[in-house]
């Protein structure tokens, strides 16, 4: 038995660690950690601090031998570590009011991981784990690398592809979430749901659903229908779906699905959110901010419960979970982002997608399910052809490439809109994106 697992956190600044920090507490028996090392760079440096304390804390309130070490410098925590999680935003909020507000100018729905803020992500977040995947190579070569980091799928579709280090799952909130939401829609324990889940990261579909073993899709699709049904997240404006779409779809969407089949209700409501409240980052600051005064109190020794407005419930059961899984060999069914190998017959063998998958000590192995049916298989297709498109993109720093995945994501109506976006986005991140800007032709 190992005398203790060594857990390296980059981006432990963030505001979602405690969720992190109650997950591995809850789980010291079967979890031992001996070593956390929360991670971030000079700009996140208070937020470390701040977060760090509160860690330290919460652990002392447990009674927990597990140490906790603030840094700098990723090399230093990342040297013998057993597993590396990943939950960093390239450019902070800044970036993300930019990836919001510049699209809506032109037309189209600016949002955090889809769309043309989910290609800005991608493209300033991609090089960066990358150089974050070549030290793990090199000091940490056995870790298993969890990437909570959006957007998700792309993230781990661009370290498949362009990297050596295979012990990589993705990992969202957003099948936990829905699991945990229909259990609670028919009043039961989720450990008696089951949700076959298949797709990719922000566009995974529940394909049938399961109370003890017996299918009730058709009840959950009803359910669903409901206008007052609560199948939503913070983050996501909860518009209705058209119950005749949903029982033609045969499939649970996720809430993201709102961006996509709901395209003109949901740019509406962001051009109206823009003018009042602000973009979803806007409202995230002024949450982070409160949440931070709360996590500077010396006497708070607990994750506050105000952290769930932030959009990340189920975070912590999601990492924790999986890191759990692996680490005891538990072959217990949960949902990632992984190499598909042959799961989904319409998605290529060596792409990432989001599917049900047996986790052992060797790392996920997806459960085979098949095509997708023709309802989903379209869409699912363009947006996995986006991802590679973009993650080729973000590695070559080619303007004409990155054009043809701005083109080609369904909520861009036309190559001269998406242009104008490109090039107004392009110089807005210029600072995070110098892969660009050696022959950028704006």
């Amino acid at each position: 038995m190992k005398k203790g697992i060594k857990i390296v956190t980059i981006g432990g600044g963030s505001s979602y660690t405690p969720e992190l920090i109650e997950g591995f507490i809850k789980r010291y028996d079967e979890l031992p950690i001996r070593e956390l090392w929360l991670v971030d760079v000079d700009e996140g440096k208070e937020k470390l601090e701040i977060v760090g304390s509160l860690a330290k804390r919460m652990v002392e309130k447990a009674g927990l031998p597990i140490e906790i070490h603030l840094t700098l410098d990723r090399r230093k925590a990342l040297e013998g570590a057993d597993f590396v999680t990943t939950q960093f935003r390239v450019g902070l909020l800044d970036a993300r009011m930019k990836d919001e507000r510049i699209p809506l100018k032109y037309g189209v729905i600016g949002q955090e991981t889809n769309g043309p803020g989910g290609l800005f992500k991608g493209l300033r977040t991609i090089p960066v784990i990358l150089d974050i995947v070549k030290d793990i190579e090199e000091l940490c070569p056995n870790a298993w690398l969890v990437n909570f980091t959006n957007p998700a799928g792309m993230v781990t579709e661009a370290i498949l592809r362009y990297s050596n280090h295979k012990k990589v799952v993705g990992l969202c909130n957003v099948p936990i979430g829905i699991k945990m939401r229909i259990a609670d829609g028919l009043g039961v324990d989720a450990s008696r749901v089951q949700v076959n889940f298949a797709g990719l990261n922000h566009m995974v579909f529940g394909l049938d659903v399961f109370l003890d073993g017996e299918s009730i899709l058709d009840k959950v699709i009803e359910d669903m229908a409901n206008p007052d049904s609560s199948m939503s997240m913070s983050n996501i404006k909860a518009i209705a779906w058209d119950p005749d779409f949903l029982r033609g779809l045969g499939a649970i969407p996720c809430p993201y699905h709102r961006y996509y089949y709901k395209t003109s209700d949901m740019l509406e409501e962001e051009l109206r959110a823009a003018e009042t409240e602000g973009t979803r980052a806007e409202v995230v600051r002024s949450l982070e901010k409160d949440l931070f005064k709360l996590y500077k109190d010396p006497n708070l020794t607990i994750k506050p419960p105000q952290l769930e407005k932030r959009g990340g419930a189920y975070y912590s059961d999601a990492a924790c979970s999986l890191i759990s899984s692996i680490y005891n060999d538990k072959r217990d069914i949960q949902t990632v982002n992984t190499l598909n190998n042959g799961a989904i017959a319409s998605i290529a063998d060596d792409s990432a997608v989001e599917v049900n998958c047996v986790i052992t000590k060797d790392g996920p192995k997806p459960i085979s399910v098949g095509d997708l049916p023709v309802t989903v298989r379209g869409l699912v297709q363009q947006i996995k052809s986006f991802e590679r498109v973009a993650a080729e993109a973000a590695v070559t720093g080619d303007y004409n490439t990155a054009l043809v995945a701005m083109t080609i994501n369904p909520l861009v109506p036309s190559d001269t809109i998406a242009k104008k976006i490109l090039n107004e986005m392009l110089e807005a991140h210029k600072e995070y994106l110098p892969q660009f800007f050696n022959s950028v032709e704006v």
